[in-house]
Parts: structure tokens; C-alpha cells; sequence
């Protein structure tokens, strides 16, 4: 397939947007239109607006906008280059979706923070519900069922956004320690039983810099929440797990915390004396994620777990006091039916956890999935649309109702990642990392900070390394990145 673009630099947008409807597939750039092959045409002049297909040369279906119809495009710069992209975008999803008769679920939108535009919507409209829909219906080509959903969970955001103070900030710690390498993972990982005489250096050197930042960025500021990830935290044993939770209450105010999670993720990595651990230092929140409920799925996903070890967890979590329990799903993992999640959802309800986070299946870039897809058999997109509404529906059953959500790129279906929860019990930096409302301090390997600058819309970001080696050993490096940042 061939590309034509005239009087813009959007090829990126146009890529993504066409990788909707043909996925996988390469296009060159070109200035003319080809005589053999597919060949689609995107324009923006100061008078029109184009979108057109070209078979063997010859045009099969085209849709333009007028001078008159974007005369009313914003004068400042980046807001009409923003607007000049959706008006482009939606004459391109109109063409796409005559030709190959797919309509998209999120329409035009290929980002992975949609609430963001519902937000939007409503600084510019305010409580005028119904133009917002007009506009996501008509303007991004949302279905109306995902309009709902975005509604749904911007009004369980609005109640935590708008609690915000200008003095709070969260901070991100992560382990990147796993016992095993999942089949779809694509996060910093590293096998524990080959890294374990490296752990200790890892929390050196991750103390070294949760000292910095308590000292030197947290003075006038109180830390809201601390949300420890991964790989899979409880993967250090009960020693370490004790010496990096030290570490924690040593250098963060834990009491004044509004909320403390640490994702226990994979049940082959809890026990007893972790929970006890993690319970003595104030954490309020744990994840225990078996993706599914089906033995035959977690062997070929690469966990080394049965459904059996995700009951005993989860029975220890609550022995052991726990009353805010998170766990994730996958739908749409190779192999599974509409049944099997059907019984996935089932056995879970029996569990009664406080949320239920449920992914649709993405094939990243980085993960052993991508490497190896022609072994697997990927869902249908019809077939993943049934599980998710039927995950809507039994969630809802048991009063599970959606708080947030994202999207990720490659998804199948092109579908979407919903936390669902209990009232009161919205995980506060879910929301506060997918709305990027508050800055986000970030420690470790991988891990990305994110400043918020609320006054001027603008966001910056400061990265740590992902490798682990590099990691400990220019830990100072780390440091420094943050000190130019914040002078």
C-alpha cells in the first residue's frame, strides 16, 4: 500500500489510524499516485480537507471538507494543527471504514488516555452532557457504548481529581524481579533465580535514590500515595522484601498516606511471612493477579502457578488482614473460548475481591508473544467484543463498576484495559497516572517520572534506565538526572 500526503507532516497519525484496519501492514511514502496497487491520499490545504482510495490508479472512494466547513478552525498554531488532525483523521476513518466495512469501537482515537478528551469536553462545554456525547459520537467516531463507558468512569474519576492539592505527589517504585518471564510481558523483568546475588545491590542503590528524593524534592510536598510495581515485587524473599520495606518507611511519611499498594502479582510468589511483612508496614493495598482461572492457559502464558496456588493466596491475603485486594485478568490470551472466561469471571466473583483490573490482550512489541505469534491462534474481533461485554455485565452483578481506564497499542480488536471496583475502593494512582493530574515520582529501574505543570499544560518526563546492571552502576548518574531537572 502507498501513502500520498499533501500539505501536512501527519504520517504518523495516519499510520496509526490506518493500522486499525490493516494491521501489520508497510506502506511507502510516495509523491505521485501509483498505477498498480492501493494507494491512499490524505490533504490539508487552507481551502479543503481530503481523504481518497486509489485502486491501479483509479479513485474508488473519496470524501472532502470545504472552505466553509473549516473556516471556523482555530488561529492559534497547535490548536489548529490538533484540530486540523482530528478533521483529517475523521475523513480518513469515514474512507477506511466504507472500504473495508469495519467500524472501530474508539473510532478515530489511537492514544491511550481517551478520558483525557471527555475532560476536555467539559472545560469547553461544562455540564452540557450532551454536546460531549454529540462530539465523541460524531466528531471521534466513539461508539456509543464506549461513550458510556468513558462517561461512567469520568464521573468515579471527577470524585479523586477533584480532591487534588497543588502540595501532593506520588511516587512509583519498582522491582524488576519476576520468577518467570510471562508469554505477553513486555515490562523491565529479570529472572529472579539467575538476579538474586544482585538484589541487594538493587536496593542499594534504589535507597540511594529514595534518599535523595525524600530530602531533597519532598520538603514542601506530601507524598499521597506509593504504588510499588514491577515484575512482580514479591519476588524478593521475606528478607528482602523486610529490608526494602525498611527502606521505605525509613525515607517516605507511610502514616499520612492516602494509599500504599504493592503488586504481590504472581500467587507462586506469596506466602505467609511476605503478607506478614507487608502488612506491618502499612501497606493498604496488594494485587493478585492470575490473568486466568484456567490451568491449561497459565502453562502455555509461562506462570508457574495453578488455579489452586491463586485460592491459596488469596485465602493468606485475607487471613492475613488484608481488605483491599486487586486482581488482574487478561481476555483474548491464546487458546481461551468465551467459556473459559465466562468460568474465569465465575470463580472470581466466588473470591469477592475489592476490583478487578481486566486487560484485553495487546501483543507488544517486546514481549516472547511477538516473537513467536505464528504459533498462536489470536481471538476473532467479534469474540473479544462478547468477552468484554460480558465482563461488563458480571462485574456489574456484583457491584464491581468500572473507575478507570486505558488503552495500549496493538490491542486485539483495538478494545481497551477497565479497572473495575467496590465503591470506595478506586485505587487513587491508577487514576492519578492515566489522568496525569499530579507529578509522579519514579524510582528504580525502567521507571519513568512524570512532572506535572498544571498551569501550563505541560508535562515533562525523566527517565531511569530499564537494565538492571547499568542501573546499580550509574545509580549516581540517576540521581543527577533528577537534580539538573528540578536545579
Amino acid at each position: 500500500m502507498y501513502l500520498l500526503l499533501k500539505g501536512h507532516d501527519y504520517e504518523y497519525e495516519i499510520k496509526m489510524l490506518l493500522n486499525l484496519f490493516y494491521h501489520g501492514e508497510d506502506y511507502d511514502i510516495v509523491e505521485d499516485i501509483p498505477s498498480q496497487g492501493v494507494t491512499i491520499e490524505t490533504v490539508v490545504c487552507e481551502d479543503y480537507f481530503k481523504a481518497a482510495y486509489y485502486e491501479n490508479g483509479k479513485i474508488i472512494e473519496t470524501s472532502s471538507l470545504d472552505k466553509e466547513y473549516i473556516k471556523d478552525l482555530p488561529k492559534e498554531p497547535l490548536e489548529r494543527r490538533k484540530q486540523s488532525k482530528i478533521l483529517l483523521k475523521r475523513l480518513l476513518y469515514n474512507e477506511a471504514s466504507k472500504v473495508t466495512g469495519i467500524k472501530q469501537p474508539w473510532g478515530i482515537l489511537t492514544g491511550i488516555r481517551p478520558t483525557k478528551i471527555v475532560f476536555d469536553l467539559i472545560d469547553r462545554y461544562g455540564d452540557d452532557e450532551d454536546r460531549v456525547r454529540y462530539c465523541l459520537e460524531n466528531h471521534y467516531k466513539i461508539s456509543p457504548s464506549k461513550v458510556n463507558l468513558m462517561m461512567e468512569i469520568v464521573r468515579s474519576e471527577m470524585k479523586i481529581l477533584s480532591t487534588n492539592k497543588d502540595d501532593e505527589i506520588n511516587i512509583y517504585l519498582g522491582i524488576p524481579f519476576c520468577p518467570t518471564r510471562c508469554l505477553y510481558c513486555s515490562f523491565t523483568s529479570y529472572p529472579i533465580d539467575k538476579w538474586m546475588s544482585r538484589v541487594m545491590d538493587y536496593l542499594h542503590a534504589l535507597e540511594k535514590e529514595m534518599e535523595y528524593v525524600s530530602k531533597e524534592l519532598l520538603a514542601s510536598k506530601k507524598v499521597k500515595t506509593i504504588y510499588v510495581g514491577g515484575g512482580t515485587p514479591t519476588s524478593l524473599n521475606a528478607e528482602q522484601l523486610e529490608r526494602f520495606m525498611i527502606m521505605i518507611d525509613k525515607h517516605f511519611d507511610i502514616e499520612s498516606l492516602e494509599e500504599f499498594t504493592v503488586e504481590a502479582g504472581r500467587p507462586d510468589t506469596i506466602n505467609d511471612a511476605k503478607l506478614e511483612v507487608l502488612k506491618k508496614y502499612g501497606v493498604t493495598r496488594i494485587s493478585i493477579n492470575p490473568q486466568t482461572m484456567n490451568d491449561k492457559t497459565l502453562e502455555i502464558i509461562g506462570r508457574r502457578h495453578t488455579v489452586e496456588d491463586i485460592y491459596s493466596a488469596f485465602s493468606m491475603a485475607r487471613t492475613a488482614g488484608f481488605d483491599n485486594i486487586n486482581m488482574d485478568l487478561i481476555i483474548g490470551l491464546p487458546g481461551e473460548t468465551f467459556s473459559d472466561v465466562k468460568q474465569t469471571m465465575e470463580q472470581i466473583k466466588k473470591l469477592n475481591p475489592e476490583s478487578v483490573t481486566v486487560h484485553t490482550m495487546a501483543v507488544k512489541r517486546a514481549s516472547r508473544l511477538r516473537e513467536s505469534i505464528n504459533e498462536y491462534d489470536l481471538i476473532s474481533d467479534k469474540t473479544i467484543r462478547d468477552m468484554i461485554d460480558m465482563v461488563y455485565h458480571e462485574c456489574k452483578l456484583v457491584e464491581l463498576n468500572p473507575y478507570y481506564m486505558y488503552r495500549q497499542k496493538n490491542m486485539v480488536g483495538n478494545y481497551e484495559n477497565v479497572g473495575y471496583c467496590s465503591t470506595g475502593m478506586e485505587c487513587i494512582y491508577n487514576v492519578e497516572i492515566m489522568e496525569e493530574a499530579q507529578s509522579i515520582i519514579a524510582l528504580g529501574a525502567g521507571s519513568v517520572s512524570k512532572i506535572v505543570f498544571r498551569d501550563e499544560n505541560r508535562i515533562e518526563r525523566i527517565e531511569n534506565v530499564k537494565n538492571v546492571e547499568q542501573y546499580i552502576e550509574r545509580i549516581d548518574e540517576m540521581i543527577d538526572r533528577k537534580r539538573k531537572f528540578f536545579g
